[in-house]
């Protein structure tokens, strides 16, 4: 694929999957508008890790939105008076944020339309992951035609692509490829609960996938855990 200069919005939380997709969007030959969303996360320690990777890895330019989907409430990550879970369960589990992807897709379409960019990246998984339906290859498609037919560029013939090249790769899979495309891991933040320094606490449904990835990728793994961790 010859992308080079071509515009493309990428989302960066600051987690382990997002950094990767950047590297993949970069490798292509993407020039990369990163974006951040503050939507009243209490894993805020994210938001640094995009500002730290983004940098790192060379982004054409990085911004941080907010939106407030802790006046939703619902979830876990917005909601401190719901704990996060730190047992597996076969359920949607309380640390979905509803309606979370379609917006941040939303906020993406609007700046990629501004700047005449074709191309959103988003590190959704579907191997790996914790039974979200905004991660599902479905959503992407769905999301995908409705970029075409509810922007101004889309009725105008612009034909808008939702990359998801993680969608189908398992963690380990993931974890792979990021550090062959030079993905300091170390800088990221996947915890749901973190600590003040970023630290992970090592037990949340995040923390166990991304800790089985790299025991799966044979890659040591960089996280700093804290003190109560393990």
């Amino acid at each position: 694929m010859n992308s080079r200069d071509k515009d493309a919005v990428v989302l960066l939380s600051g987690g382990l999957d997002s950094a990767t997709v950047l590297a993949i969007a970069l490798r292509q030959g993407f020039r990369c508008h990163a974006l951040s969303v503050h939507y009243g996360q209490r894993h805020v320690a994210e938001l640094e890790a995009a500002r730290r990777v983004a940098a790192a890895l060379g982004a054409h330019e990085h911004r941080t939105m907010a939106v407030d989907l802790a006046g939703i409430g619902g979830s876990a990550l917005t909601d401190p008076t719901l704990a996060v879970p730190e047992s597996p369960t076969t359920d949607i589990p309380i640390t979905y944020v509803p309606a979370r992807n379609t917006l941040l897709l939303s906020l993406a379409l609007g700046w990629a339309e501004v700047i005449g960019a074709e191309d959103i990246f988003v590190g959704v998984n579907f191997l790996d992951y914790s039974g979200y339906p905004d991660c599902r290859p479905e959503f992407i498609a769905a999301f995908e035609s409705l970029a075409r037919l509810a922007t101004k560029a889309g009725v105008e013939g612009c034909r808008y692509r939702i990359n998801a090249p993680l969608i189908k790769m398992t963690k380990g899979e993931i974890i792979k490829t990021g550090a062959a495309l030079g993905v300091d891991y170390g800088m990221t933040v996947s915890c749901y609960q973190p600590d003040a320094r970023g630290a992970a606490c090592g037990k949340c449904d995040s923390c166990r996938l991304r800790a089985a990835g790299f025991g799966a990728a044979g890659v040591a793994d960089p996280t700093t855990y804290a003190a109560s961790a393990r």
